[in-house]
C-alpha cells in the first residue's frame, strides 16, 4: 500500500467512515472520494500524507475538524471539502499549504472568521467559502494572493465594509460577495481592478455613489447590486467602454437619469433597474437594443413617452409599471415579436389599445390597468391565443365586451373591471376552458347573469366578480354548479330573488351579495361569512336567518339580519289570552333556562378533570389574556383566512407574540372527550420543523389554537402575496423543501400513531426569522374531520389543486396523498407559482403544467421562477433545481403506487447524489 499513488472511488454508493488506514499510503498523491456517503470525520492524521497533491471529499455527511494544521501539505495543489457537515472553521495551517491553486469549501457547516493566514498562498486561484457560518470581517490578507481568479465568499454572516486590500488582486475576474451583513462602500481600489467580469454583492448594506471608474473597466459584464442602500446617479457613461450583459440595481436609492449607453456593446441580455428613484425618459438607444431579454424598470419616477421598440426576437419580459409614462402605448411594440409580458400597469397612458398587439402571438401576459386608456376594446386581441392573463381594468374603456374574447385558448385571467364597459356578460366568456379569475366589477353591464354560464368554466373558475354593475334578475340555479368557486362578489347591482343557489357551493371563502333586492335565509353554507364578514349581506332588506334555540342552532355574533321565523304583528294590540299565554311563556322559558345552568355547573364540576382543557383556571386565564389581546377577536388584529378560520396576531407582551387561529367549524359541541384527546396527541407532537402548538381551547360555536408567531408569515406569503417580492435564492427554497420534508416525514414514521397531515399547502408551512420552515396545523384536519362526522356536510377535505386525485372527493386521507400535496409545493417553490395560478399555460394546474412542459421540451428554463435564471450561471444548481423537479413529478404520480413515501424524499433530498453536483 505504501506503493499506491492515486484511489479514485468517487461517485459510488460507498458509505460508512473513511478508514484511518489509509494514512498508511505514505506516497498517496491523488485522493478523490467525492460524491459518495461517507460519515465521519475525515481521519485525524490525514495530514501524514504529505505527499498530497489532490484531496477531494466533496458532497459526502462528513462531519468533524479539518485536520491541516500541521503544515504537512507544502504538495497540495486541490483541496475540495465541499458540501459536508464539518464543525468549527479552517485551520490556521492551511496557510501552510504553501502550492494550494484551488481551495473549495461550499456549503461545508463551518463557521468562525476567516483566517488570515490564507493570504499566505501565494498561488491560489480560487477560493470558494460560500454559503457557510462564517463570520467577522473578511481579512485584508486575502488582497496578498495574488493569483486570485475568483473570490466567492456569499451566503455567510460577514460583516463590516469590504477591505481595500483587495483591489490588488489584479488578476481578480469574479468577486461574489452576495448575501451577508457587509456594509460601507465598496472601495474605489476594487473598480479599478482591470481584469474584473462580475461583481455580485446583492443582499447586503452597502452604500454610497458608484464611481466614474467603474465605467473604464473593459471586461465588465455583470454587476448585481440589488437590495443594498446605493444612492446617487448611475454614471452615465456606463457601457461605453465595456459589453455588459448584465445590470441588476434593483430596490436601492438610485437616482437621476437611466444611462443611456447600457446597450453600446449590443450584448445587453438583462436590465433591471426596478424599486429606486430614477427620473427621466427611457433612453431612446434601450428601444434599440435588439438582445434584451429582461427589461424592469418598475416603480420608479420615469415619465415621458415610452420608447419606439426595433425588432426582437428574444423572448423578452417588458415591466415598466408603477412610473408616470404619458402619451400613448407605442404600436412598435409589436417589434417584439416573442415577448412573452408586457406590464405597462399604474402609468398615465392614454388613448387606444393598440390593435398592432394582437400580433404578438407568444405573448402571455398583458397588463395595462391603471392607467387613463379608452376608447373600445379591439377585438384583435384574441389573436393572441397564448396569452393568460389580461389586465386592462381601472381605464376608461367603453363599448361591450368583444364576444370574440371567448375564444382564448388559454386564458385564465381577465380583468376589465372598473371602466365603463356597457352591454350584457357574453356568455361566450364562460366557453373559456381554463379561465380560473373572471373580474367584471365597476362598469355598466346590464341585464341578467344568463343561465348559460354553467359551461366550460364550471370546474376552472376560482374568483368571480359581477359588482357595481346594473345587473338585475335572479341568479340562476347554473351558478350553484361552480363547485370549485373560492371568491364570490355581485355586491352593489339590482339582483333579487333568494341565495338558494349558493348553498351547494363548499369551496367558498369570500363572498359578497351586499346592496341587492336579496330575501329568504341565509344558505347554511354561508354563515361563517355572516360572523366573519357581516357586511357582506347588508343592504338586502329581504334577507334572515335561520334561528331556533330550541334545535341549538345560534344567532350569529356580529349579524343585523332578522331571525327568519321573527313575525311582525303589523301594528295590532295583542289580545288578553295571547298576552297571558306569552306570560306562561316566558315563565316556563325562565325555569328551564335555570335548570339547564345547573345542569351544566354539576356537569363541570363531574368532568373538569377528564376535559382539562375548559377549566376556567391555568389555561382559561392565558385565553383571556389572548382575548383582551386581540379585543375579543377584532378583526382589525387579522393576519390571514383560509377555508377553516382565521388568523389572529396576539401580543400578550415583549418578545411574546402568538398567532391564533380560530375554527370557526369545531366547538364544544361537536364532540368533547375524544376531540380533547385529539388535541392533547398533537400538542404532545415535537419536531424542529413543526409548529408547536402551545394551547388550545374549544368554546361553544368554535376552537382556537394558539401556536408561536412566525416573523416571516407563510411560504404562500412569501411566494405570492409580499410586494416587493422577497428575493429567494435556490438555497433559501431547497432549505425549507427538506424541512418540510423532514417534518412530514417525522408525523408520518415517527409518530405513534402516525399522523397524517391531510391539508399540506404553503399556507400551512410557517418560516421563522431564519427562514426555516414549520409545519402548522397537523392533526387539526382530522379534528375537522370529526367534526364533520358530527355535523356532516359535502365540504370538500384539503384544499383545491393541493388535493391528490384518488382523495379529491373522499373522506379517507392517506399518507400517500400528503405526498401529493407535498410535490404540488415542491413546483411552487421552482416556479413561484400557485398551485392553481392564473398565469399557468398549457394547463389548469400547477401539476398538469409543469408535467406538460417538461415532456414536450424538458427546458428547465420554461418552468422555473424568472428571479432564479441568474443563478444558472452555476450548472450545478441548474441540475439540483431539475433533480427536485423531477421529484415533484415522482410526488404527484396519478398512480399511488408510484409515488416516494416522505421517508425516501428526505432521503433524495440529502444524499449526496442530490446535492449539487460540482468538482469542488
Amino acid at each position: 500500500m505504501t506503493q499506491l499513488l492515486s484511489i479514485y472511488l468517487y461517485d459510488n454508493e460507498l458509505s460508512g467512515p473513511i478508514p484511518s488506514s489509509i494514512v498508511n499510503c505514505t506516497n498517496l498523491e491523488e485522493l478523490y472520494l467525492n460524491d459518495n456517503r461517507l460519515v465521519g470525520s475525515l481521519p485525524e492524521h490525514l495530514d501524514k500524507l504529505v505527499h498530497l497533491v489532490y484531496l477531494d471529499v466533496s458532497n459526502n455527511r462528513l462531519e468533524g475538524s479539518i485536520p491541516f494544521g500541521s503544515g504537512n501539505c507544502k504538495y497540495l495543489d486541490n483541496l475540495i471539502l465541499s458540501y459536508n457537515h464539518f464543525n468549527g472553521g479552517l485551520p490556521q495551517g492551511l496557510g501552510h499549504c504553501s502550492n494550494l491553486t484551488v481551495l473549495a469549501a461550499t456549503s461545508s457547516g463551518l463557521s468562525g472568521p476567516i483566517p488570515a493566514s490564507l493570504g499566505q498562498l501565494t498561488k491560489l486561484e480560487k477560493l470558494y467559502l460560500n454559503d457557510n457560518n462564517f463570520s467577522g470581517k473578511i481579512p485584508p490578507e486575502l488582497g496578498e494572493c495574488q493569483a486570485l481568479l475568483e473570490l466567492l465568499l456569499p451566503e455567510n454572516q460577514l460583516e463590516g465594509e469590504i477591505p481595500s486590500e483587495l483591489g490588488s488582486l489584479s488578476q481578480l475576474q469574479n468577486l461574489s460577495l452576495y448575501s451577508n451583513n457587509l456594509s460601507g462602500e465598496i472601495p474605489l481600489s476594487i473598480w479599478k481592478i482591470q481584469s474584473l467580469q462580475n461583481l455580485l454583492v446583492y443582499r447586503n448594506n452597502l452604500t454610497g455613489e458608484l464611481p466614474l471608474e467603474m465605467t473604464e473597466l473593459e471586461q465588465l459584464r455583470n454587476i448585481s447590486l440589488f437590495e443594498n442602500q446605493f444612492t446617487g446617479v448611475i454614471p452615465q457613461g456606463l457601457g461605453i467602454n465595456s459589453s455588459l450583459t448584465l445590470l441588476d440595481f434593483t430596490n436601492n436609492n438610485f437616482s437621476g437619469p437611466v444611462p443611456p449607453n447600457l446597450c453600446f456593446g449590443k450584448q445587453l441580455n438583462k436590465l433591471m433597474l426596478g424599486y429606486n428613484h430614477l427620473e427621466g425618459g427611457i433612453p431612446s438607444q434601450l428601444g434599440k437594443c435588439s438582445t434584451l431579454t429582461r427589461v424592469i424598470l418598475k416603480k420608479n419616477n420615469l415619465s415621458g413617452a415610452i420608447p419606439d421598440f426595433v425588432k426582437n426576437t428574444n423572448p423578452i419580459f417588458l415591466d415598466l409599471s408603477e412610473n408616470g409614462f404619458r402619451g400613448k402605448i407605442p404600436p412598435s411594440l409589436a417589434n417584439l415579436g416573442n415577448v412573452t409580458s408586457i406590464d405597462l400597469s399604474m402609468n398615465k397612458l392614454s388613448g387606444f389599445i393598440p390593435p398592432e398587439l394582437a400580433n404578438l402571438v407568444n405573448l402571455q401576459s398583458l397588463d395595462l390597468s391603471y392607467n387613463s386608456l379608452d376608447g373600445l376594446l379591439p377585438t384583435q386581441l384574441s389573436n393572441c391565443q397564448r396569452l393568460l392573463k389580461l389586465d386592462v381594468s381601472h381605464n376608461l374603456l367603453s363599448g361591450s365586451i368583444p364576444s370574440t374574447f371567448g375564444s382564448f385558448r388559454e386564458l385564465t385571467i381577465l380583468s376589465l373591471n372598473e371602466n365603463d364597459l356597457s352591454g350584457g356578460i357574453p356568455t361566450s366568456l364562460f366557453e373559456l376552458k381554463k379561465l380560473s379569475v373572471l373580474q367584471l366589477g365597476g362598469n355598466a353591464l346590464g341585464g341578467d347573469i344568463s343561465s348559460a354560464i354553467a359551461t366550460a368554466s364550471r370546474e376552472t373558475l376560482r374568483s368571480f366578480n359581477l359588482s357595481s354593475n346594473r345587473l338585475a334578475g335572479e341568479l340562476p340555479a347554473e351558478l350553484g354548479k361552480f363547485t370549485f368557486l373560492e371568491e364570490l362578489d355581485i355586491a352593489d347591482n339590482n339582483l333579487s330573488g333568494t341565495l338558494r343557489v349558493l348553498d351547494g357551493m363548499r369551496s367558498l371563502i369570500f363572498v359578497n351579495v351586499s346592496h341587492n333586492l336579496f330575501s329568504g335565509p341565509v344558505p347554511a353554507n354561508l354563515m361563517k361569512f355572516l360572523n366573519s364578514t357581516p357586511s357582506s349581506f347588508s343592504g338586502n332588506l329581504g334577507l334572515c336567518v335561520h334561528w331556533n334555540p330550541e334545535e341549538g342552532s345560534n344567532c350569529p355574533e356580529n349579524s343585523t339580519l332578522r331571525p327568519c321565523n321573527l313575525q311582525s304583528n303589523n301594528g295590532r294590540h295583542l289580545s288578553g289570552p295571547a298576552t297571558a299565554l306569552i306570560a306562561v311563556g316566558v315563565l316556563l322559558f325562565t325555569i328551564s333556562l335555570f335548570l339547564v345552568i345547573a345542569y351544566m355547573l354539576q356537569w363541570r364540576k363531574n368532568s373538569g378533570k377528564e376535559v382539562a382543557i375548559f377549566a376556567q383556571e391555568g389555561a382559561s386565564s392565558l385565553l383571556n389574556k389572548v382575548l383582551e389581546a386581540t379585543q375579543n377577536l377584532n378583526d382589525k388584529y387579522v393576519i390571514g383566512r383560509g377555508a377553516h378560520g382565521i388568523v389572529y396576531k396576539a401580543i400578550l407582551g415583549p418578545g411574546k407574540a402568538y398567532a391564533v387561529k380560530k375554527l370557526v367549524s369545531v366547538g364544544i359541541k361537536d364532540g368533547r372527550t375524544s376531540m380533547v384527546r385529539e388535541i392533547q396527541t398533537i400538542g404532545k407532537v415535537r419536531h424542529r420543523n413543526l409548529v408547536k402548538l402551545e394551547d388550545f381551547w374549544l368554546r361553544k360555536d368554535y376552537g382556537l389554537i394558539l401556536y408561536n408567531y412566525m416573523e416571516n408569515g407563510s411560504l404562500h406569503d412569501i411566494l405570492h402575496e409580499t410586494n416587493p417580492p422577497v428575493t429567494l435564492e435556490w438555497r433559501v427554497r431547497y432549505r425549507i423543501a427538506i424541512g418540510t420534508a423532514q417534518g412530514l416525514s417525522y408525523l408520518h414514521f415517527d409518530c405513534d400513531p402516525a399522523i397524517v397531515h391531510r391539508d399540506i399547502k404553503p399556507m400551512n408551512i410557517l418560516l421563522d426569522s431564519d427562514l426555516e420552515p414549520h409545519i402548522s396545523d397537523f392533526g387539526i384536519a382530522k379534528l375537522l374531520d370529526q367534526s364533520a362526522a358530527i355535523s356532516p356536510s359535502n365540504t370538500l377535505q384539503g384544499t383545491v389543486g393541493y388535493m391528490a386525485p384518488e382523495t379529491a372527493f373522499a373522506a379517507g386521507k392517506s399518507k400517500e396523498s400528503d405526498v401529493y400535496s407535498y410535490g404540488v409545493v415542491l413546483l411552487e417553490l421552482i416556479t413561484r407559482k400557485k398551485a392553481l395560478d392564473p398565469s399557468l399555460y398549457g394547463g389548469t394546474d400547477i401539476v398538469s403544467w409543469a408535467r406538460s412542459v417538461w415532456a414536450e421540451a424538458q427546458e428547465i428554463e420554461k418552468i422555473v421562477d424568472p428571479s432564479i435564471l441568474d443563478e444558472f450561471i452555476d450548472s450545478n444548481i441548474m441540475e439540483q433545481v431539475i433533480e427536485v423537479l423531477s421529484l415533484a413529478l415522482r410526488c404527484t404520480e396519478k398512480e399511488v403506487s408510484k409515488r416516494p413515501t416522505m421517508r425516501e424524499v428526505v432521503k433524495q433530498l440529502t444524499r449526496s447524489s442530490s446535492s449539487i453536483r460540482s468538482k469542488y
